[in-house]
């Protein structure tokens, strides 16, 4: 049938409706990949480096037969697995077709060798020229472009993530990126959450929302962003993202304190004393001593509201001053959206108004 070698604008064009195999090692998946792509190893973490040492320490030809050993014990597995694979794509998407994308690191060997196998089985095979590493390079292109971003602002408690999830599932556009670094942001933003990517993998998911916006479209639209600190739990928002967003314009939830200390307390007050003491005690250098001490010992007392009372007030704090000190001089304008409490089908709606107005 023959393997088609494609670019990578092609094969991320073809990507969006059928599978893509990364045959990297267990370890190079894990840490980052294409997030459509399903992890299917030709070697193990172990095989791969004894194929690798072999390379440098002997010969290319020493290396392809330690491969050839490993590679042809689990042909049949291999084959069975993308079967499977083709099946349950075509049962989701109501199809017959049995194309299927390959891609190693750089393009060689591996995926070469999974499309011959694939190929010779009958499937229709396409890989990507230069593998993954020509998509890494794609997606710190993405970061150079320039975007119409729109920031969403507000003290902590303010609501904003579920209002941008909100912007999201009402069709605008907007990325979450705590929900892409699976963080939310300060100290107590693991809690409840699943583990953050690696730096690699927030970057490769974040260019991917970023592409369904084109900046190279005129009638591209501006995109809603939360106003974020640079990192986001152990994430760094790429420089040249992070110096749009700080320039862009911004729209500053107004909510009063009290609303804002109840929304908290709803969210976190869920977690057990123990695993909120040890987040606490964290950031004690930057609460200070006593603070940290009277916060600790309200939350032993069971006084929620005192213990959060002490919190919210050190992150207004820090929020406001980051806030003004970090936006450029020639920064678009900070507009102000009064609210009365944290209401996220309400707020959505004045913050529509707003932005007309």
């Amino acid at each position: 049938m023959g393997i088609n070698r494609l670019p990578l604008s092609a094969f991320m064009q073809l990507s969006r409706h059928h599978p893509v195999l990364d045959v990297r090692s267990p370890s190079e998946f894990q840490h980052a990949h294409i997030p459509a792509a399903i992890s299917f190893p030709l070697f193990t973490d172990e095989e791969r480096k004894v194929v690798g040492t072999a390379y440098k320490q002997e010969s290319k030809q020493t290396a392809i037969k330690w491969g050839l050993r490993f590679f042809g014990t689990r042909m049949a597995d291999m084959v069975e697995e993308a079967e499977k694979i083709i099946a349950l794509h075509r049962e989701k998407n109501n199809s017959n077709e049995n194309k299927i994308l390959v891609h190693c690191w750089r393009g060689g060997m591996r995926s070469a060798g999974v499309a011959w196998l694939l190929d010779l089985y009958g499937l229709e095979v396409y890989t990507l020229i230069g593998g993954y590493k020509t998509y890494r390079n794609w997606v710190l292109q993405q970061f150079m472009q320039p975007y119409h971003f729109r920031m969403l602002g507000g003290c902590t408690g303010s609501g904003k993530t579920q209002l941008i999830q909100l912007l999201q599932q009402q069709g605008t556009a907007a990325i979450d990126l705590e929900g892409i670094a699976s963080h939310k942001g300060s100290a107590f933003g693991n809690l409840g959450m699943p583990p953050q990517p690696s730096q690699e993998m927030f970057e490769n998911l974040l260019a991917t929302e970023l592409h369904t916006y084109s900046p190279s479209d005129s009638a591209a639209p501006a995109i809603w962003l939360e106003d974020e600190s640079k990192r986001i739990g152990n994430i760094n928002i790429p420089g040249p993202i992070f110096a749009q967003m700080r320039s862009s314009e911004l729209y500053f939830l107004e909510i009063p304190f009290e609303e804002r200390l109840q929304h908290i307390i709803r969210d976190y007050g869920v977690f057990s004393q123990d695993l909120l003491i040890a987040t606490i005690a964290r950031i004690q250098k930057r609460l200070g001593g006593l603070e940290t001490k009277l916060a600790i010992q309200h939350l032993r007392d069971n006084q929620l509201a005192d213990c959060f009372r002490i919190l919210l007030t050190y992150y207004d704090k820090y929020y406001l001053s980051s806030l003004h000190n970090l936006r450029p001089a020639t920064a678009a304008d900070i507009i102000p959206v009064p609210l009365e409490k944290v209401d996220v089908e309400n707020n959505y709606r004045e913050l529509l108004s707003a932005v007309k107005s």
